[in-house]
This record gives structure tokens, sequence and C-alpha cells, in this order.
């Protein structure tokens, strides 16, 4: 539609429903759309470029291998665990035990199970093949790409959040400051706010799943090496630590990152690590 010269634009359906008066049939749709596509203050869905589904479908492909991986392992414990084999949670532990458990001749498994749980794990290392595979596809996309080289400089971004936010993330140009890209992306309290009070609650949870979850992902990591860390940031992140506990500290961290990835593909500059005074 935009090569024949359209103004396309994409709105949210829970935009729309608002402005639909009364039930749902097509003319009523249209007539939503017609008024809610001429509010002066209408939020729109960004519009990809052929390059960044390219990069997305990537991502979605490696996202659904791994959901099959972590599916896979999760049966082959249940079924262990009906013969009395307890294997600890975690992809690892089930690389490690699981040979182990189908060689041993002497635990009672009887052969038809342990030919079955065979052919799974089988399965489970070719999906740890393929994930590999679109791991160092996407570790080689990021460092052809000066954006996402400039981001992975970042505490807690690494290649795949770096290369998912540039093939998700709309011109930073569009918010109007880092937290509304925060807010974008879930990662701001909820309001509860009414008569002058302002309440604030757990963070919204909008925007794409995906993104957060990496964000947040990366923050756990970053947390975790807090003690070999002396700037400013790694300082704040310890006192919130110890101030909100754990998993608030990852979420508040995520959203910070969030702010600097805004700021850094804002004004094209680059993260710089501000070490603790004094």
């Amino acid at each position: 539609m935009t090569k024949l010269g359209h103004d396309v634009r994409i709105i949210a359906p829970r935009f729309v429903a608002p402005y639909r008066k009364s039930s749902k049939n097509d003319d009523n749709d249209a007539e939503a759309i017609c008024e809610a596509v001429g509010r002066p203050n209408m939020r729109f869905v960004p519009i990809k470029t052929e390059d960044q589904q390219a990069v997305l479908c990537l991502h979605r492909i490696r996202r659904g291998l791994t959901k099959e991986r972590t599916a896979q392992i999760n049966q082959v414990r249940g079924l262990l665990a009906e013969f009395g084999l307890i294997i600890p949670q975690g992809r690892y532990a089930a690389r490690r035990r699981v040979p182990e458990i189908l060689e041993d001749a002497e635990n009672g498994l009887p052969m038809l199970t342990r030919r079955l749980l065979n052919d799974i794990n089988q399965r489970i290392l070719q999906l740890d093949e393929e994930i590999l595979a679109y791991d160092r596809e996407i570790e080689a996309m990021a460092r052809r790409d000066e954006q996402a080289r400039r981001l992975m400089a970042i505490p807690g971004i690494g290649p795949q959040t770096a290369t998912a936010l540039l093939a998700s993330a709309p011109d930073p140009r569009q918010f109007k400051s880092g937290r509304h890209f925060a807010a974008w992306l879930g990662l701001v309290p909820r309001q509860y706010s009414t008569g002058g009070k302002v309440r604030l609650g757990r963070i919204t949870k909008r925007g794409d799943k995906y993104l957060r979850m990496l964000l947040i992902h990366g923050t756990r990591a970053v947390i975790a090496k807090l003690p070999d860390r002396n700037d400013r940031l790694s300082g704040w992140a310890r006192d919130l630590v110890e101030r909100r506990g754990y998993k608030r500290a990852a979420v508040a961290l995520a959203a910070k990152n969030a702010r600097i990835i805004w700021a850094l593909l804002m004004n094209q500059t680059e993260f710089k690590t501000q070490p603790v005074e004094g």
C-alpha cells in the first residue's frame, strides 16, 4: 500500500474499541476506525521494514525451538520420575544425567522406555545444535551492525537483545523521552491515581513481551556480577537490591537500561561507564 502512494497507519484494536458505538460488525468497526484515526493524540503501531521482519523471523523461530527444547526436557524428567529416577531442573542437568540413566543397565528402566527416551534425547541434542546455529547467526549480525554494537556496550544487553530491539522498536524520535520508551516496553508502574492521590502498582507489562523478557534476563546476569563491578550504575543497582529485593531490582534496572537505550539511539552517542567518585 505504501508503494502505491498511500499513507498507511496501523492502530491497535484496543484503541479503536472505545469509539465503536454499538455491536461489533463491519459498518461499526469502519466508523470507529475513521473516528479513531482522526484523533490528534492517537498512537499508531510502527510499520516495520522487510529487513526488520526478517530479523524478527529469526528471533521467533529460535524462541519456538527453545520452547520445544524445554518441553522435551520436562517430558523426559516427568517420564523418568514415574520410575523413581529424579533429574534436577535445567537443561544442563538433563544433558548430563539422561545419558547416564540410559546407559545404566541396573536402574530397572524397561527397554521400551529406554528406547523412547533415547529418541527424545536425540531430538533435544538436535535442537541444541539448531539453537546454537541461530545464536551464532544473531551474534554475527550484531557484530556487523553499528547500532547493535553501541547497544551491547550497556551492561545486560547482548546480541539477542540488541538485534531484537533494533528490529522491533520504532524511530526513537517518536518517543518524548526515555520514560515513554520504557512505558512502550511495559516497564513502568501501573497508575491507580484519583483525587490528586498518585498510586503506583506493578509494571504495566504492555508492549512486546519478548523484548521485556530479554531486558529483564539481561539485568539478572548483571545483578549476579555486581560484587565484581565498581561503577555508579552497579552501585545504584546494589543499593536497590538491598532495599527492594532481587526481583524488583531486576525490573528497575531493565527500565533504566531501556531509558539508556533510547538516549543512545536518539543522540547517536556511546555508552560510557561512570566510575564511583572519591
